[in-house]
């Protein structure tokens, strides 16, 4: 059996002093006994008593060995993990006189990263004197925001802090829109002339009946 150990995260064994506990089967089922005669059903199999539920009426315990039991609930954790889905956060930054070439260039990069599934930190950097055009770097995130609509929704507005304003902006869990239908069908009409069939015209009738005079067939 496991010995006393204060730094341990569970009650275990003489640590458990109430006076019953629920104890719990593998099977699912559990029976309330007191918590002396618990002790004893420990030491008869060689394990411990856990006691994993200790708001329960009564306690909770388990009939295992306490290493085993600390194992399997780091294993359970390493599972909750792994099926949690991580978003990392990727950072955008604006100067407030921004130009537009600049500014679609690093428009189409925060589309990329909201359709892979990432956040979107966009700031703007006031350096020295430039905190004078912060209502112009509130507008430039505004149009930001506007712009990736359709990629992401925006999680909180433009907020100002030292020299920095930053706004955060979350991926949308649709995909990013199709393009087009007009694209495809301006290809079809691009689309060379050998590779399309001529329309077919009809054959001149040749006219058989009496001629007259002054017409010409």
């Amino acid at each position: 059996m496991k010995k006393d150990d204060k730094k341990q995260q569970y009650r275990v064994n003489e640590q458990i002093r109430v006076s019953e506990v629920r104890i719990a089967g593998e099977d699912g089922e559990s029976m309330i006994v007191p918590t002396r005669k618990a002790l004893q059903m420990a030491e008869q199999k060689g394990v411990d008593l856990v006691e994993i539920s200790p708001n329960a009426n009564p306690p909770v315990c388990r009939l295992i060995d306490y290493s085993k039991f600390l194992y399997q609930q780091k294993k359970k954790q390493k599972e909750i993990k792994a099926k949690q889905v991580k978003v990392d956060v990727k950072e955008i930054r604006f100067g407030p006189q921004t130009d537009d070439h600049d500014y679609n260039f690093k428009l189409k990069h925060a589309q990329g990263f909201l359709s892979e599934g990432d956040k979107v930190k966009a700031y703007v950097f006031f350096k020295g004197r430039s905190i004078l055009f912060k209502e112009q770097g509130e507008v430039l995130l505004l149009r930001f925001a506007a712009d990736l609509e359709e990629y992401g929704k925006v999680e909180s507005m433009p907020v100002l802090e030292g020299k920095r304003m930053t706004m955060f902006i979350a991926p949308k869990k649709t995909a990013a829109p199709k393009k087009p239908v007009e694209e495809t069908t301006q290809a079809e009409v691009n689309t060379p002339a050998e590779g399309r069939r001529a329309p077919q015209q009809k054959a001149r009738k040749e006219y058989t009946g009496p001629k007259v005079e002054g017409e010409d067939f």
